[in-house]
């Protein structure tokens, strides 16, 4: 018996749906006949469902082994019911129908007033750039611009333990949501929030480390972003015909900005080509994550013009 055809989904909860298998495996094929597209947090259907389904029963991200031939109550089938509908449906992202994401283990309030944090820095900072910085208690300023959502001014400050951590963003929607991470994970006395346009609200402040993943989504690009995309606000995205009207502002004023050892860490996507056929002269290295190929530079204050 099928459940649904390419076009709809099921008016009510499904009761042969029993156990948390019997909805992940209904929830992917689900995803799949609705063609959701994924890049938010979750690489495939099978991840989004996984998420999606496990986050809608408070349970940990990492339990469905153990858990997935556990039966659901009556009440647990319908919070996973309404949260598979309004992801299939309205395709809306996993993320923003549950309030949150995480990384590295550590849990983000999230909602549309903020990109949904995915950029590979995270994993970056978890071995406190040990190629790139000798001492991490030697850092003392750490700078994250464009910090939307607060993820990774969160992940810096646990890197650097001695730092102090400025989030820097253009909204203040975004900001409001950053100061709730902060908030939650105890670091009102470590981070501060900074609304500006880049380094404009940050005159004469320098920094032993700025981080950024900045807008950089090519009008091309724009124009053609699935509909789980377009949920996104348009500012943390959207960068111009080549993707590069936001990092070509933070190259012109990063130097003045970095102490003398200073170190730039920028996350550009999939647009390495982009950025290197605009700025030829930078010695830009590229960095690799577990999880992904080089989409990160990193640039030392010296190498920067």
């Amino acid at each position: 018996m099928s459940f649904l055809t390419p076009l709809t989904f099921p008016n009510a909860v499904p009761q042969e749906l029993a156990t948390i298998g019997d909805w992940w495996r209904f929830g992917v094929s689900s995803l799949a006949r609705v063609d959701a597209q994924y890049g938010q947090g979750t690489t495939d259907a099978g991840q989004d469902a996984l998420f999606l389904i496990l986050g809608a029963l408070d349970l940990p991200l990492d339990s469905f082994e153990q858990m997935s031939g556990y039966s659901l109550t009556g009440f647990e089938r319908k919070q996973v019911f309404n949260a598979l509908k309004h992801r299939v449906l309205d395709r809306v992202p996993a993320a923003y129908i549950l309030g949150f994401v995480e990384q590295m283990g550590l849990r983000f309030k999230v909602d549309e007033r903020v990109l949904i944090p995915r950029s590979f820095i995270g994993e970056l900072l978890d071995d406190s750039l040990a190629d790139w910085i000798d001492n991490p208690d030697d850092v003392k300023e750490v700078l994250d611009l464009c910090t939307g959502s607060g993820c990774l001014a969160v992940l810096a400050a646990h890197a650097f333990a001695r730092a102090h951590v400025t989030a820097a963003d253009i909204s203040p929607e975004a900001l409001a949501v950053a100061r709730e991470n902060v908030l939650l994970h105890g670091l009102v006395e470590d981070v501060t929030m900074v609304q500006s346009d880049l380094f404009a609200s940050l005159k004469g402040q320098k920094y032993d480390v700025i981080i950024s993943n900045p807008p950089y989504v090519t009008d091309a690009s724009m124009a053609a972003l699935p509909s789980e995309f377009r949920c996104e606000p348009k500012l943390a995205l959207a960068a111009g015909a080549d993707g590069n009207d936001v990092v070509r502002r933070l190259l012109a004023e990063a130097k003045a900005h970095l102490t003398a050892h200073g170190v730039l860490l920028v996350d550009v996507g999939h647009n390495r080509d982009l950025v290197e056929d605009a700025f030829p002269t930078l010695p830009f290295t590229w960095l690799a994550t577990e999880a992904a190929e080089a989409g990160v530079f990193v640039l030392r204050a010296e190498e920067l013009n």
